[in-house]
């Protein structure tokens, strides 16, 4: 049985190792160039990446594949995900590309695709694609006089530093406050400082000094406590840390409290409720929201549909059930008035607009909600080994979970899409019983694995 080539959020895996190769990024951009070659045109493909080692094979790799069948190819550098989307939608190009792992340390790389809407590909658009590389089809590749070119393009941050800035809202300005920005030696080393000083802010910015190796390495959105003490430290009045490619966003309120994408979402919702600007009624969320989310967006009139892990799957039932809030407890945030996939910067300055507006701090306004014990675990099995959730003790400890759980809590189980891990969840009003259901069931994983 063929390995599935892309998972949750695009293709992943270790640097020079498959699929992360050269080779098959060259596939990929084939089979992607066939695909959106459709006219009798010059056809334009946008490529970004972040600042991990193993950009520099994967981007000229891309670049060849999407040359060789006519495609003219722009590159625009270390640039966050969100601005790629962006460029692609704003540029006509036909095809984005997104190198980047997230979150991910830098050992890791991933290939992003998105459409000439901004959006990421469909299922079964990367489906076609995946076909196509894994059968080995044969690419129609160009004529020796059309040929794609490549080219950069130099303005390509200022462009999404004003598109972050015009998501503010006009006659605001962050004058006065003080903030710690984390970038996680990331994508936005650059822009993410700028966009804050330009609207005003002082900017202490930390993780700005990529090496190619440091990419989320003790800092940014999956690693707070860097923030945190240097919220404190500096005195500043909040904080902002987003991960390796920015489109997720963990916010610290000046006491070194973190707020979580459940947090943000329901702050950004409840807000544009009163100013008559939310959409659909509520806001989207995955399974992996906490059920205090759920019930405070009650208690406001307030609906919160859930999709399948991926921010993919939240933009995917926010278009089609028309609302314009939704996202990710990991901080995925999609603003759909202003982008088209999880964008952290645009989401931190929705709420320092809320705390500039309410004219209190942040720790006042950022805990619109209670969430009830959620305890989150991850195991991890080998990369080319069978997950154990099939094996009989594995679910047999489940069902007993559940039993225990009942109607007053709920669990998730599932297997990551972007790495070899089993994240186990649960959540309910009793905080040891949830923390004991997930220890025995990443036990028994543990024991099915060993």
């Amino acid at each position: 049985m063929t390995t599935p080539l892309f998972g949750t959020d695009g293709i992943r895996g270790l640097a020079n190792e498959e699929p992360m190769t050269a080779m098959t990024a060259l596939k990929v951009a084939l089979a992607a160039g066939n695909h959106f070659r459709n006219e009798d045109r010059r056809h334009v493909a946008v490529i970004g990446k972040d600042t991990r080692l193993s950009g520099y094979m994967l981007e000229p790799a891309l670049a060849a594949g999407l040359i060789s069948v006519g495609i003219d190819v722009v590159l625009v550098g270390p640039l966050p995900t969100p601005a790629i989307a962006m460029l692609t939608r704003s540029m006509r190009a036909d095809l984005g590309i997104m190198i980047s792992a997230s979150h991910n340390p830098y050992q890791d790389n991933g290939i992003k695709l998105f459409g000439p809407d901004g959006y990421k590909l469909s299922d079964a658009v990367e489906a076609a694609i995946a076909a196509m590389v894994q059968e080995g089809r044969p690419p129609a590749l160009a004529a020796p006089d059309a040929l794609g070119r490549a080219r950069r393009l130099d303005d390509a941050q200022g462009r999404y530093i004003e598109f972050v800035k015009n998501s503010f809202p006009r006659g605001l300005r962050l004058d006065g406050l003080k903030v710690v920005i984390d970038c996680a030696h990331g994508a936005a080393y650059k822009v993410a400082p700028t966009v804050l000083w330009e609207l005003g802010a002082e900017v202490v910015p930390i993780g700005v000094q990529p090496d190619g190796f440091n990419i989320n390495r003790d800092s940014g959105a999956v690693h707070v406590d860097t923030l945190t003490k240097q919220v404190v430290a500096h005195d500043a009045d909040l904080g902002i840390a987003l991960d390796g490619d920015a489109d997720r966003v963990i916010m610290v309120d000046e006491h070194g409290a973190v707020v979580d994408g459940d947090q943000i979402m329901g702050l950004v919702a409840s807000s544009w409720a009163d100013d008559g600007r939310l959409k659909g009624g509520g806001l989207v969320a995955t399974v992996m929201s906490n059920l205090g989310l759920e019930r405070h967006l009650d208690t406001l009139g307030l609906k919160l549909v859930r999709t399948r892990v991926g921010d993919r799957y939240v933009v995917e039932e926010m278009r089609r059930s028309g609302f314009n809030v939704g996202g990710e407890q990991s901080g995925h945030i999609i603003l759909s008035d202003y982008t088209t996939t999880g964008d952290g910067l645009i989401a931190a300055l929705q709420f320092l607009a809320v705390v500039i507006q309410s004219e209190r701090p942040a720790s006042a306004v950022a805990r619109v909600f209670t969430p009830l014990p959620q305890v989150l675990k991850s195991v991890r099995f080998a990369r080319n080994g069978k997950a154990p959730l099939d094996h009989a003790a594995v679910q047999a400890t489940i069902a007993d979970a559940e039993r225990r759980l009942g109607t007053r809590g709920r669990l998730v189980i599932r297997k990551s899409g972007t790495e070899p891990v089993i994240r186990v969840m649960a959540e309910g009003e009793d905080g040891a019983m949830v923390g004991s259901i997930v220890d025995e069931i990443a036990a028994a994983i543990a024991r099915a694995v060993g």
